[in-house]
């Protein structure tokens, strides 16, 4: 075991302004670490950002295209990778608040109406709408989108 005086609490240090903003559709708790892994690629916060910004567009095209060095203007192929995870990291977050959205409006559709119309209006088996109706907006969730 490794002693680290003062160090021992658990408690993480404080990730940059710069990256805070550009991860914030991850939990605090895991922009440190990702910000580390970014740093150490030789990203920076803005950088990373950027990716974002456009949806992960610019690296796919590179990528699409297969070209020598396509992944040089990202800063190499480790910083490519890692850029292509947090497009995936921000779509699942996305992803998981469009669900709980749906499922909300689910679950006040059927208390309107019966889960056969429910179930054929989303397109749906009658068994699949109530699955969906119980899931509820569980977060945290991205109160908006970082391109905003």
């Amino acid at each position: 075991m490794d002693s680290q005086p003062r160090g021992d609490n658990g408690a993480a240090p404080p990730v940059p302004d710069a990256w805070d903003r550009a991860l914030s559709h991850r939990p605090p708790s895991e922009r440190g670490p990702a910000a580390e892994r970014f740093e150490a690629a030789g990203l920076t916060a803005e950088q990373v950002k950027a990716v974002l910004a456009d949806g992960g567009d610019r690296l796919y095209a590179a990528a699409q295209a297969a070209a020598p060095g396509w992944a040089d203007p990202f800063g190499g192929t480790l910083a490519a990778a890692l850029l292509a995870a947090e497009v995936g990291a921000l779509a699942a977050q996305l992803g998981r608040r469009a669900s709980g959205i749906r499922s909300m409006a689910a679950a006040d559709l059927l208390e309107e109406f019966s889960a056969v119309t429910v179930a054929e209006e989303l397109g749906v088996s009658r068994q699949k709408i109530y699955e969906i109706a119980r899931g509820g907006l569980r977060g945290p969730h991205l109160d908006t989108v970082p391109w905003r």
